[in-house]
């Protein structure tokens, strides 16, 4: 009998070798026919055919349903609810910011061009609320970012009772706006508050002052938003290797060194996206500064919007002076993207 050609090994069965069925047979018992090889040849993964194939025994394939409709009944609602409460509101409003309307008359909406637009950008009142904004959110989120930062290196430590500590430090962040700012208004009253019983201040007058309600404001902010900081840099702590700090004590690198080059390099990308949302949501802080203080220093932007639409009713007016405010946030939280991509690139 012949040799096989070199690399094939002899078979001990010549028969087998020399029949068909019954190599086929050998082979299969070998190597079971998998069920997605015919979707594996034409580039689909295997997770997405796990997901496009609804189990016989389900309710729902007892029901007459497909995997289609049942992935349907999910996402239609949603995007429904997306279109009626954000889309369509939102595109409704752009056609009023170029139009002289007022929703307390029966007058139409007459259409006017960018005159609001116009109009607003050459208002230095207009340019005063956005000045007294950017110095509020410059404030308020670089104390939340020192704050909070610095409660998330003392909780990344084993010290007793951390769990309660941490539940008692988020409580702030949980509560309404509003019921924050009315407990900080009796906190700041001039005649009972506490603040200035500890402070030694007399009956100083926080919200009155022109020059220090907003920074009374401010504080209120910090101290409500930086345990939310906090916790996202304590995520973003307790992912930093422990090895990178044991190789800096071998090396004998200093507490200092340490820090800003370990600890702060490691924990940047979620303290970025910390600031990116503290920095949105300050920018549009209404109910905290309208319940604290009605100082002309402390108008907002969000404050005088809501004068010009539901005091002064000027509803093409207040809609183009929110597309504004819009493009603003949406303009430093692009800024803020793409620093935190550099970041991460590093």
């Amino acid at each position: 009998m012949p040799w096989p050609p070199i690399g094939k090994p002899r078979s001990k069965n010549t028969v087998a070798d020399n029949n068909p069925t019954h190599h086929r047979s050998h082979q299969g018992a070998l190597r079971r026919p998998s069920l997605s090889l015919p979707l594996r040849r034409k580039g689909i993964p295997m997770a997405k055919e796990v997901m496009t194939r609804l189990d016989p025994n389900s309710r729902a394939a007892a029901k007459g349903l497909s995997d289609l409709t049942i992935r349907n009944l999910f996402i239609i609602p949603t995007i429904a609810f997306l279109i009626i409460f954000n889309i369509f509101p939102l595109l409704y409003s752009l056609g009023y910011s170029f139009t002289d309307f007022r929703a307390s008359t029966n007058a139409p909406a007459k259409f006017i061009g960018l005159q609001n637009y116009r109009d607003l950008l050459s208002d230095p009142f207009i340019w005063k609320n956005f000045s007294i904004t950017a110095k509020y959110v410059l404030i308020s989120v670089t104390g939340q970012v020192i704050v909070g930062f610095s409660l998330a290196m003392l909780l990344n430590r084993a010290i007793p009772a951390k769990g309660l500590i941490t539940t008692l430090l988020l409580l702030p962040m949980m509560l309404s706006m509003a019921v924050v700012g009315l407990f900080w208004k009796l906190l700041y009253d001039p005649n009972f508050g506490i603040i200035n019983y500890f402070l030694g201040l007399g009956k100083f007058e926080w919200l009155a002052d022109p020059d220090m309600a907003l920074w009374a404001i401010a504080i209120v902010d910090i101290w409500m938003w930086s345990p939310f900081v906090m916790l996202l840099s304590l995520a973003g702590l307790s992912a930093v290797p422990k090895h990178l700090y044991e190789a800096a004590e071998i090396d004998r690198a200093g507490s200092f060194y340490t820090f800003f080059r370990i600890t702060l390099p490691l924990v940047a990308p979620i303290l970025m996206i910390a600031i990116i949302f503290r920095t949105m949501e300050a920018f549009k802080t209404f109910d905290l500064a309208y319940v604290l203080s009605s100082q002309p220093t402390t108008e907002l932007i969000a404050i005088r919007l809501y004068k010009m639409a539901f005091q002064e009713w000027q509803t093409g007016m207040s809609s183009a002076l929110a597309y504004i405010v819009l493009i603003m946030v949406v303009a430093i939280t692009n800024i803020y993207v793409k620093y935190l991509n550099k970041v991460k690139a590093r």
